[in-house]
């Protein structure tokens, strides 16, 4: 069904248009999570808080209080329906069957329930908390993200006319194009929509992802929201986050604990999924510092998420660190996902998929022509390489507007573990910018974990 965005936005006459349709309407891994949470911690008491790095938006003066609140009380109304659990308890998921318990499924249908939640404005922006068990609280982070972006969605269309509206779209529309365009025909292309938290808006997210799948066949390899992967029958993309480490991280009693417990994360999720779902996501407290710390069995696990570091940099550095423990880098992924747009998956393809010639750097490739180019590049992997392309896939509208505004630019929110039964949770990264917590924790944590490898970058949405 092809669906007329501007009219739809222009003649909008319901009372409550949702932007959370199902629970299911979230990122895969955060299932997968929820599912470890409740078989380990399920009454550890943990806070999220939603925040706004792009400061300069003012989103509480964009739409009122009443518009969150009315969203986030239509999630705590939902339940899982009976042919999301089935879809949950019979798929396949990364080639295993079974992943979710059926005590989990029993649990997520009769008992599941979203904590409450702490709403506030202060100097135009949403103060915006939860707190509770875990398991309440987890599940919060997608579906606040998406309703905060999308609620900023609306109320920029609401300054347009219909025919403006209609242009707004139509570039849209064409700059998505021109992104699939030249990714058709890249040889063992591998890209994945990672754009739930940060979207335009749900129908945006849907359109995009069709337009991947039936554009880019196999070389489309899924999405990680869960409940456009049961729709449209696509392949369910994710596995973990910082979330836990953070969690775990907070509850460690000493130094000693602090530093150990990065790999006691790994250590229990693989007796989790019984050797499953094994992609690493080592930058938490610093990638250099995680690797060089690592326990041997690391190195058997499938690969690493890089997130935060610059990814030529970070895919450089696992592949050393695998031939020093004398694994072959070739039969291992690297996974790239913070900030990737067309010009860095195209990049990052050509550098982790074959050998540059002398003279050519990943910045020359532009499109499936110049992998043909032998002069430029030759097959043959030094790492299996797949891209997350998260908020500049699914919410791209830089440069569409017809008036000229940056209203429709995508900002940077997060929504993070924030406190741990009373003690408050930190992130270090990659980089220094991307660091979360109290700024004695942070300095705590830089002490034990070290700096190694931290850089300063800018953030981008």
């Amino acid at each position: 069904m092809i669906v007329n965005f501007a009219e739809r936005a222009h003649n909008h006459n319901w009372e409550l248009d949702p932007v959370v349709r199902s629970l299911l309407d979230t990122d895969f891994y955060k299932l997968l999570m929820l599912q470890f949470i409740w078989k380990h911690y399920p009454t550890t008491r943990v806070s999220f808080s939603l925040a706004n790095r792009t400061s300069s938006v003012r989103l509480a003066d964009m739409f009122a209080v009443e518009e969150v609140v009315g969203q986030l009380e239509h999630v705590r109304k939902l339940r899982f329906r009976k042919s999301e659990l089935v879809w949950l308890a019979g798929n396949t998921f990364y080639g295993h069957r079974g992943i979710f318990e059926w005590k989990f499924l029993e649990w997520l249908e009769q008992d599941f329930k979203l904590s409450d939640y702490e709403l506030s404005v202060t100097d135009g922006q949403f103060q915006l908390a939860f707190d509770g068990y875990w398991p309440e609280t987890t599940m919060w982070e997608v579906y606040a993200l998406s309703i905060i972006s999308e609620l900023k969605t609306r109320a920029s269309m609401k300054k347009l006319s219909e025919f403006e509206l209609d242009i707004l779209y139509a570039r849209t529309k064409t700059k998505l194009w021109g992104k699939i365009e030249r990714l058709y025909g890249v040889p063992n292309l591998s890209v994945a929509d990672f754009g739930t938290r940060r979207r335009h808006s749900f129908l945006w997210q849907e359109y995009v992802v069709k337009a991947m799948a039936s554009n880019l066949g196999r070389g489309f390899i899924g999405t990680s929201n869960a409940f456009l992967a049961h729709k449209h029958d696509l392949e369910a993309i994710g596995t973990n986050a910082h979330e836990i480490p953070m969690v775990l991280a907070a509850l460690a009693n000493d130094d000693q604990a602090l530093k150990t417990s990065q790999y006691h994360v790994l250590d229990l999720w693989q007796s989790t999924y019984e050797g499953a779902l094994r992609v690493m996501l080592p930058d938490t407290f610093g990638t250099t510092q995680f690797l060089k710390g690592a326990p041997e069995w690391t190195a058997d696990w499938t690969g690493q998420r890089m997130d935060s570091k610059n990814p030529y940099v970070a895919g450089d550095e696992y592949i050393e660190w695998l031939k020093e423990r004398g694994r072959d880098p070739r039969d291992k992924l690297v996974i790239a996902s913070d900030a990737l747009d067309i010009d860095d998956i195209i990049g990052l393809h050509a550098y982790f998929g074959g050998a540059l010639r002398a003279g050519a750097s990943a910045q020359d490739f532009r499109q499936a022509a110049d992998f043909q180019d032998s002069r430029k590049w030759t097959p043959g992997r030094r790492i299996r390489f797949s891209a997350g392309w998260g908020t500049l896939l699914t919410n791209d509208f830089r440069g569409c507007d017809p008036k000229g505004r940056i209203e429709f630019d995508p900002i940077s929110l997060i929504c993070k573990v924030s406190d741990v039964e009373g003690r408050p949770a930190v992130k270090l990264s990659d980089n220094y910018a991307k660091a979360l917590g109290p700024a004695s924790e942070i300095e705590r944590y830089r002490r034990v974990f070290g700096t190694e490898g931290i850089a300063n970058a800018g953030l981008v949405a």
